[in-house]
């Protein structure tokens, strides 16, 4: 392998447990950024010469390296092996049944790689050059280690364009089905691994929609940015009276109403297609009235440079909400925006209450399922965050 040298100090963090390695940490006298080749697995010096174990490369990227090993030994199949079958374990210790996310990237100490699965069917994306590399052997290891029915590369995320990786959807290994089955929750459901969003399901909020049905019986529900009522459909398997999903994706949400029926739900269960904002506002100018809102909305700041314009659009959203709710009603709001922080959330919520003479009280704080473990020096593996909001 060829040698990464670090500038005086930039061992610092490293040394500290993160994982990733900036550009402008690079010492590129001794190692030329442009000597690398995208996905090149080196090994990493301190500007010293003390070795820092294993990186993979991408010298296009602003994060130019990312950990693999403490040790110079490279990941190869047999370490990646033995950390999918570490990451089985942990899932295996907290679900019951074959449906999570398998492997989260950095958290599982495989950097650009996720899995979710589905009981027999795996859904893979390799999102950084070093991963990409091994797309093979991630597959190969899957099938030694699952026997599985089908695996996809849904490799179609924004994060391949900045590591210069085009965008491709296939099928590894079996057979994809255009449905696929899992359970949460105890409520059944079936989603699209090929053209639904990202993997096909959002595990991470798994627990949030766990403490939500203890808090719906009997309750008027909408449930807005439904995709394919991962919410909804909760919501009425846990006695609410009634469930309205919102989304702009009519696709989406008839499998929502097929996830309703699936568990003998379709006769409390509605849907509107069109944009939210204008969905909410058409609502509240109707006088339409809930005991309980979901917000679930897509990153809405993306990037650092999108905070104003995403907290507005948090703002907006949150603000209609409040609107739609009845008196002691509850506001369930939600961001998986990296950037945009539990205490501005929290924030966009108290102005939103103050403006509309709402008093309001957070009951509870919610964040990722236990399949989206923290790591605990890289701040950007946390970041999902769940307010339960009630308007007393």
């Amino acid at each position: 392998m060829n040698l990464l040298c670090l500038n005086k100090g930039a061992d610092r963090r490293l040394r500290g447990g993160h994982l990733w390695i900036y550009s402008n940490e690079v010492d590129v006298r001794k190692s030329p950024l442009k000597s690398f080749n995208p996905g090149e697995q080196v090994l990493v010096q301190t500007n010293q010469g003390k070795a820092m174990g294993v990186a993979m490369m991408n010298p296009q990227n602003l994060i130019c390296g990312r950990m693999v090993n403490r040790e110079a030994v490279p990941l190869d199949q047999a370490l990646l092996q033995q950390r999918i079958r570490s990451a089985q374990a942990l899932r295996e210790q907290c679900f019951d049944k074959p449906f999570y996310r398998l492997v989260f990237g950095e958290s599982d100490y495989l950097p650009g790689l996720v899995i979710d699965r589905f009981g027999d069917y795996f859904c893979v994306q390799t999102n950084t050059a070093g991963m990409d590399c091994l797309k093979a052997e991630v597959v190969d290891t899957l099938e030694r280690l699952f026997s599985p029915k089908g695996i996809l590369l849904k490799n179609d995320s924004s994060s391949r364009e900045q590591e210069g990786l085009a965008k491709e959807v296939g099928v590894a290994a079996g057979v994809i089905p255009d449905r696929v089955e899992l359970e949460e929750n105890h409520t059944r459901f079936v989603t699209s691994l090929t053209s639904g969003q990202k993997t096909g399901w959002f595990y991470d909020h798994r627990t949030n929609r766990r403490d939500m049905q203890g808090l719906v019986k009997g309750k008027c529900v909408l449930d807005v940015f439904s995709y394919v009522g991962g919410w909804g459909i909760q919501a009425l398997h846990a006695g609410a009276q009634d469930v309205v999903c919102v989304d702009s994706s009519q696709p989406a949400l008839d499998m929502a109403a097929e996830n309703a029926a699936l568990n003998g739900l379709n006769e409390k269960f509605s849907a509107i297609c069109g944009l939210t904002l204008d969905v909410l506002k058409t609502m509240v100018a109707d006088k339409r009235q809930f005991d309980v809102v979901v917000l679930d909305p897509p990153a809405f700041v993306k990037k650092a440079k999108d905070k104003k314009k995403g907290e507005e659009a948090y703002h907006h959203h949150n603000q209609l909400a409040l609107r739609l709710l009845k008196p002691e009603g509850l506001l369930i709001s939600s961001s998986c925006s990296m950037h945009f922080k539990r205490e501005e959330l929290m924030n966009v919520i108290r102005v939103a209450g103050s403006q509309l003479n709402r008093e309001l009280q957070v009951i509870h704080q919610g964040g990722q399922g236990l399949d989206h473990p923290v790591h605990p020096a890289i701040a950007e593996t946390e970041y999902l965050k769940a307010m339960f909001v009630r308007v007393c």
